[in-house]
């Protein structure tokens, strides 16, 4: 870990105590600065948890929830935060959730204060999330709320366009190790029935929109305006990934 290189890739430079401000700070520049994305499965490279920060970092690649949250979890524990490595079970849409460890999410504590950081989610929060039960939390990404499922589980929901708060996923106050994500993380990247296998995915928030690329189609959301392309080949699937997130496989 080289704080000063992780700080420089996610374009990060004011002031690093332990603060709730420096991490919902540090958690908008790591959504904005390092993408979401499953190339690896599809590049038949396997992902390696123990070497986050040379993929992330020295490459300049982004990840998926096991890797982006797990490096995040490095840089807090270096810059002086209480935070945990927390096991999130994600809502299947049919009032059904997936197994144990499907998910990784942080825990940081900050004073008396709990609060949910995760730069690992696709479209989720901008700003940690304090974990305070049937409050509603105004993000720029969202209204979310935190509940309790039952005695293990909270639930963070989010305000749908009908005004109808929807399970994201639920997650245990538990501290889990990395290791206890392996198999999970081994799961969705060789299973067929994992929705990573499906199809490749880049995807990065803007402040304005996001910027998506699944298969071969980029996506463009800005002001509420979407186009999309279709790219023709290969070699413009490479040449977008690197105008458009930097990265060069």
């Amino acid at each position: 870990m080289n704080i000063k290189q992780y700080l420089e890739r996610i374009n990060y430079i004011d002031l690093i105590n332990p603060t709730f401000e420096t991490l919902s700070n540090l958690q908008l520049q790591h959504l904005l600065n390092v993408p979401f994305e499953n190339l690896d499965i599809h590049n038949n490279t396997p992902i390696d948890l123990t070497n986050l920060f040379d993929k992330i970092v020295t490459r300049r690649r982004g990840g998926f929830c096991y890797e982006l949250n797990g490096l995040f979890y490095q840089l807090l524990q270096q810059l002086g935060f209480t935070v945990k490595m927390v096991s999130a079970r994600v809502y299947d849409g049919k009032k059904d959730y997936s197994p144990e460890f499907d998910h990784m999410a942080l825990i940081t504590k900050i004073k008396d204060d709990n609060y949910l950081a995760d730069v690992g989610f696709g479209e989720f929060s901008f700003y940690p999330i304090k974990i305070e039960l049937n409050k509603e939390t105004d993000d720029p990404r969202g209204i979310f709320t935190i509940e309790t499922f039952d005695e293990k589980y909270t639930v963070v929901k989010k305000k749908n366009a009908e005004g109808n708060f929807m399970p994201e996923y639920m997650f245990s106050e538990t501290e889990r190790r990395i290791d206890e994500f392996y198999d999970r993380c081994n799961y969705h990247q060789t299973n067929p029935a994992s929705h990573f296998m499906q199809k490749r995915i880049c995807s990065l928030p803007t402040k304005s929109g996001r910027i998506t690329l699944t298969g071969d189609t980029l996506k463009i959301t800005e002001n509420g305006t979407i186009k999309e392309r279709k790219l023709n080949n290969e070699e413009e699937v490479q040449q977008e990934l690197w105008n458009y997130f930097g990265i060069k496989m």
